[in-house]
């Protein structure tokens, strides 16, 4: 982000573990800001969702953590960072239908496996860096400018 973008803006937003009541908060109040940008409605869905899912992992996978959006002229960031147990598998992670969630959290009707692929669909670059008790940080980023043009 530069400093001569007026739209340019960076706000973090806590997630506590198993805080299901909470859950949700954060991708509301992401949609609600990029609207107050005047973001596209269809840019503001995909960031949405993958807030969303940031989310409910850090409720569910993590210590807590923290989501931070990030917003400038080209591009809208949506990055999970936790200081959870970590990744052992991040290929097996990306599997759709794959989760470490427990009956718990099934029965409540989380966990089904398709928080970070949906993560990666709705985004034009997602990475995830991770490893055993370092935590994770999980980053989808949606293109409002294409590169290069």
């Amino acid at each position: 982000m530069t400093a001569r973008d007026e739209r340019a803006l960076e706000m973090d937003f806590a997630v506590a573990r198993q805080d299901f009541a909470a859950a949700g908060e954060v991708a509301s109040r992401v949609k609600q800001v990029l609207r107050q940008l005047g973001i596209a409605s269809d840019l503001v869905r995909r960031a949405a969702v993958a807030a969303y899912e940031a989310e409910m992992n850090l409720v569910i996978h993590s210590s807590g953590g923290k989501i931070v959006l990030k917003v400038d002229s080209e591009r809208i960031v949506v990055e999970a960072r936790d200081t959870g147990p970590g990744i052992p598998d991040i290929e097996l992670a990306m599997r759709e239908g794959y989760s470490t969630a427990s009956d718990e959290v099934r029965e409540m009707g989380f966990g089904a496996g398709m928080g970070l692929p949906n993560m990666r669909r709705c985004s034009d670059a997602f990475t995830i860096d991770s490893s055993a008790g370092r935590g994770t940080t999980v980053t989808a980023a949606i293109y409002i400018a294409k590169p290069g043009s």
